[in-house]
């Protein structure tokens, strides 16, 4: 599955501050799942990774993993929002 379709479902308003914080790029979450729904505002970065899509099961997606927190300070570093890039072909 595709973790960018999920970018454009992440609708949810998830309530740790550092989620805007993240989503200004950096996002250094410091939370370990908790910021992985904050993340999902802007986690449409290019991590391809497996978990992926699991850190959707946070916002509403189907997929539903288990590194759902892990895939996202994991590959913190290599996702560039590149989100425009993705034609999300959940939608």
């Amino acid at each position: 599955p595709r973790t960018y379709m999920h970018a454009r479902t992440h609708t949810h308003v998830p309530t740790h501050r550092h989620t805007l914080a993240h989503a200004r790029g950096t996002h250094a979450h410091a939370n370990t799942h908790a910021h992985a729904r904050a993340h999902a505002l802007t986690h449409t970065h290019t991590y391809t990774r497996s978990h992926t899509y699991a850190h959707t099961r946070t916002h509403t997606h189907s997929h539903t993993r288990a590194h759902t927190h892990a895939h996202m300070h994991t590959h913190m570093r290599t996702h560039k929002h590149t989100h425009a890039r993705y034609r999300l072909p959940n939608r």
